[in-house]
């Protein structure tokens, strides 16, 4: 029998018939005896029409007057309902003229069948169809790089860039050719390099119409570059490269890393030391003091106050406590979850708090947010519902106090626990 791609379950019965019958009887006795038994939402005829049960295989043959075979049935629908109906063809008490029982045998899980014989078909691939010539690693990943090289490298207006530079909504901006080669080896196909300090007029344009990262070495020359493209270019997100590194010299682990830390390009403009900046591992800026040609207007406050400090005839500190916002990933971490608060907290790409909701209604709070949220940190566990939701809505990270049980666990969401982002 012929199953259709949505099948997931057969019910397998055998029939038993005092007289001869046909298949064209036992397939009318089950549209016909199972009519209205189990209500509208479980009719066959029904079921069949919206492809929810295949097609129904019979086999019977006839002997000294009696008809023995069996019924298939294959169905998409789920454990319960398979089962339901598999009870219902039980109920069959005539087939055609004759008396008739109708027995489910067992049900069969296609996608365990499937397994099975993926699992058997591996094994005589790994016994049968290797050859001693199988090239060695370094061979292998040369031949690759040989090969992205030369299909993969093409030019945006005269500079190197990937295939996807040109039509894509989003780019990377990188130093020099080699670094859109390394790039390209690890799947990255929409990067642009701008081949020296002074930032190309077409590249600069370029970054005006799309969502722009600057992914530049760790070393002096990649600040100029920065200060180069905060003067001509609309840059979005920075990212550097290990300090004393170059990006051409990065691990395929290294580069993700380097790029999943990125922070908004305007959190660390102007700042005299942006690499320093960038360097925070949960993927915030340290805010730079704001200074002017006087000193600090806003100096750092002390969060406690030393027991040397001035206090009041009531004997409690005269300096204000600090209510202000955190300023770091960090920061709504120790507040949210550290603080067992029992919440969940929204924030925007500068780590600012944009909702918040009992942790119970983390579903709907970042289902219901009027924009996309960047991150979101929940106290309490990390559901399957939650992480769906999340991923729908492009959120780049989740922080919850524990991971849940997933299922499926999509690739664009990156998922922390608070002990791992301290450690």
């Amino acid at each position: 029998m012929t199953l259709n791609d949505t099948a997931k379950y057969l019910i397998h019965a055998d029939i038993a018939a005092d007289g001869v019958v046909e298949r064209s009887d036992v397939v009318g006795a089950i549209f016909g005896q199972t009519e209205g038994l189990l209500g509208d939402d479980l009719d066959i005829h029904d079921l069949q029409q919206s492809s929810k049960v295949g097609r129904i295989d019979v086999e019977v043959a006839s002997q000294r007057g009696q008809s023995i075979g069996e019924v298939t049935v294959a169905t998409s629908m789920d454990k319960v309902e398979t089962a339901v109906l598999g009870a219902a063809l039980e109920t069959i008490e005539r087939i055609g003229p004759c008396r008739a029982t109708i027995e489910v045998s067992r049900i069969e899980d296609v996608r365990a069948a499937t397994r099975r014989e993926v699992v058997e078909r591996a094994r005589d691939l790994l016994s049968t169809a290797f050859d001693d010539t199988v090239m060695s690693s370094d061979e292998l990943l040369e031949s690759v790089r040989e090969s992205v090289r030369v299909e993969d490298v093409t030019e945006y207006e005269g500079y190197p860039a990937g295939p996807r530079v040109a039509e894509g909504d989003a780019i990377i901006v990188v130093e020099g050719r080699s670094d859109v080669l390394q790039l390209l080896r690890y799947g990255i196909k929409n990067a642009v390099a701008v081949e020296g300090t002074d930032v190309p007029e077409p590249v600069a344009d370029l970054t005006r119409n799309r969502t722009a990262t600057a992914f530049l070495d760790g070393d002096r020359g990649g600040e100029l570059i920065m200060k180069e493209l905060e003067q001509v270019a609309d840059i979005d997100a920075v990212a550097f490269a290990p300090s004393g590194r170059s990006v051409e010299d990065l691990t395929r682990e290294e580069v993700f890393a380097a790029l999943r830390e990125k922070v908004p390009f305007k959190a660390v403009s102007g700042a005299s030391a942006p690499r320093e900046l960038v360097a925070a591992t949960d993927g915030s800026a340290r805010p730079a003091p704001d200074v002017d040609s006087n000193g600090p207007r806003n100096p750092v406050r002390p969060i406690e106050p030393d027991a040397s400090e001035s206090t009041d005839s009531g004997g409690e500190s005269s300096i204000e406590p600090d209510t202000s916002e955190p300023e770091t990933l960090r920061s709504h971490v120790r507040a949210v979850i550290e603080g067992e608060s029992g919440r969940v907290r929204l924030l925007d790409d500068a780590f600012r708090e944009v909702a918040s909701a009992p942790a119970s209604e983390a579903f709907e709070t970042v289902s219901e947010a009027a924009d996309p949220p960047y991150a979101v940190v929940i106290d309490g566990p990390l559901t399957q519902r939650v992480l769906d939701v999340a991923a729908q809505r492009g959120v780049e990270q989740v922080i919850a106090r524990e991971r849940g049980q997933f299922t499926k666990r999509p690739t664009s969401v990156r998922i922390r626990t608070a002990d791992e982002l301290r450690g």
